[in-house]
């Protein structure tokens, strides 16, 4: 289950389907990303696999926008990854951090949030969640920078791909032994 303020910031109903749709970790193996790359990289990866990125997120999210333009006194301001739940019936902002999370990410998520419910929000849809998805995470910083929030927001890591197990290192050809493989294979044909 994901780090997040949802027993204080949801109600009942919407905390039960809330919880689940947040995961502690989310692996996005299906990229074709570098261990180290930029969060505009991270963000136009995702959208090209949008439907991977929807099944990894759990299935129930409909893709709404990237860079999702909000204007607020004149000023614009943008949101990396817009998604809706289905269930939930809420909108679903979504930050990209490549870095460790900083206590500062939930501030401006909040106003995200409440720049939605005020501009965006319907009648018929519940007040919008925001997700932080980071690199790397402090349970115990997470947990103060979310301790007095008011609105619904989760934090999650995650990472490209798994890591291979230590016992496992040196006893898998690495990718210029594997090419040159392959030209032998081709050779022969």
């Amino acid at each position: 289950m994901g780090q997040s303020n949802f027993d204080k910031a949801l109600t009942p109903e919407l905390r039960a389907q809330a919880k689940p749709a947040v995961k502690d970790e989310y692996t996005f193996d299906f990229l074709e990303l570098a261990e180290e790359h930029g969060e505009l990289e991270l963000e136009r990866a995702l959208i090209g696999k949008i439907e991977y990125f929807r099944r990894a997120m759990g299935g129930m999210f409909a893709f709404m926008g990237s860079q999702y333009r909000l204007e607020v006194d004149g000023d614009e301001y943008f949101i990396d990854l817009l998604l809706f739940h289905r269930r939930l019936k809420a909108l679903v902002a979504i930050k990209l951090k490549i870095g460790k999370f900083m206590p500062e990410f939930v501030g401006k998520m909040q106003f995200y949030l409440t720049a939605l419910d005020r501009q965006v929000w319907q009648e018929d849809v519940n007040p919008s969640i925001g997700i932080i998805l980071c690199k790397d995470k402090n349970r115990t910083v997470v947990e103060y920078a979310l301790h007095d929030t008011g609105k619904p927001i989760g934090v999650a890591t995650y990472e490209i791909t798994r890591t291979l197990p230590k016992e496992l290192h040196g006893q898998l050809p690495t990718p210029q032994e594997i090419a040159r493989l392959l030209e032998g294979i081709e050779g022969k044909e």
